[in-house]
């Protein structure tokens, strides 16, 4: 059952549409990053502006290369031995990423999903995907199927209907460059 909407889920992301499904710690609203209608329809669910660019994941790095300039990197294989984990990094972004991804600045915040119906999600659509939080600006991001359809109702497309991970907390971002901690 949760196969056969994980598949559709993705369907409608290769064409355009906006779901909501779980992750590490909570719902995630996501779309295909270069459809920029579905992003621009993301920020005004969420309340938004561009500007603060949006997380993207990925089953594995492959699914990056289009979003992620890795000539910049010094040690990638340092990168990837850090993931799958719940660890978002702000990587040096190709410089034809649209500021509708990357908001106003050179990077952008990527990771490897370890939530298995996000990692099939992602291979299913055969993409990277935004993973911005399910919540409205300024309120706490969802956790359950039911929290989703009460504040978005049928402003998504489709909800993936299964259970958020084990974290306690959103996935710690980190600057790769130069290790800093953007969000803790």
């Amino acid at each position: 059952m949760i196969e056969l909407a994980i598949k559709h889920a993705a369907s409608l992301v290769r064409n355009g549409g906006v779901i909501a499904y779980p992750t590490e710690y909570c719902f995630g609203l996501g779309c295909d990053p270069f459809q920029q209608s579905a992003v621009r329809r993301i920020l005004r669910l969420k309340q938004r502006s561009w500007s603060k660019g949006l997380v993207i994941i990925a089953q594995h790095v492959a699914q990056l290369r289009p979003l992620v300039d890795f000539s910049q990197i010094e040690d990638v294989d340092l990168l990837i031995a850090r993931w799958p984990r719940s660890q978002t990094y702000l990587l040096p972004a190709l410089p034809r990423v649209p500021s509708w991804i990357r908001g106003q600045h050179d990077t952008i915040a990527v990771r490897i999903t370890d939530h298995k119906s996000a990692a099939k999600l992602c291979r299913y659509s055969r993409s990277a995907l935004v993973s911005t939080s399910a919540n409205r600006s300024g309120r706490p991001p969802l956790r359950h199927y039911r929290q989703i359809q009460l504040d978005f109702g049928d402003e998504l497309d489709f909800v993936v209907e299964a259970k958020v991970g084990a974290a306690d907390a959103p996935s710690l971002i980190r600057d790769f460059r130069s290790g800093e901690l953007v969000r803790g």
